[in-house]
Parts: C-alpha cells; structure tokens; sequence
C-alpha cells in the first residue's frame, strides 16, 4: 500500500438467503441447541403451520443454496452451513 492511498472498502453482501429462508434457518439452529438434534420435517410443519409440501420444498431449496447439508436416507440429518451470528432472530408465528 502505498503512503497516502486508501484501500478499497469491502463491498457489503446481503444475506445469500430471504426472509423466510432466515427464518427457517433460525428455527434450524434454535430447535438443534434445544433438543440436540435437527428437526424432522413434521416438526417445521407444526412450527410454521405449513403443509408437508411446503416444508420439503423449502429443505431442497436450503440444500440446493448451500445453507443446509443433509445426509440422504438419515433422519434428522439437517446442518446449518452459515454462521449461527449471521442468523436473524426467530419470529413467533402469527395466529
């Protein structure tokens, strides 16, 4: 670097996820530090009172995205792969 020049300033990136995304990832990382394990799909489903379609859908797309690894045939198998800090807080479902 030389005397007198300053260095270009990181760009700041957007979350690689959408809101509802987030909040799937937070309940992910919540429903793990409580229970010890990943949540089944069922357990997403009561949670944001979603259809099974819905739930599995948004699965694939944490997997297809790189947030979220999965081993095939394993149930409760979910792991987060972005930071826990970077997680937004987890909303209560409205009624």
């Amino acid at each position: 670097m030389k005397k007198g020049k300053l260095e270009p300033q990181p760009i700041l990136t957007y979350p690689a996820y959408t809101e509802r995304q987030g909040q799937f990832l937070a309940y992910i990382h919540q429903y793990s530090m409580v229970n010890g394990c990943a949540p089944a799909e069922a357990d997403m489903q009561r949670f944001f009172e979603i259809t099974p379609p819905s739930v599995h859908s948004m699965v694939l797309t944490l997997e297809r995205r790189g947030l979220i690894r999965r081993v095939p045939g394993q149930a409760r198998s979910i792991t987060l792969m972005v930071p826990p800090e970077s997680l937004p807080p987890l909303k209560r479902v409205q009624r």
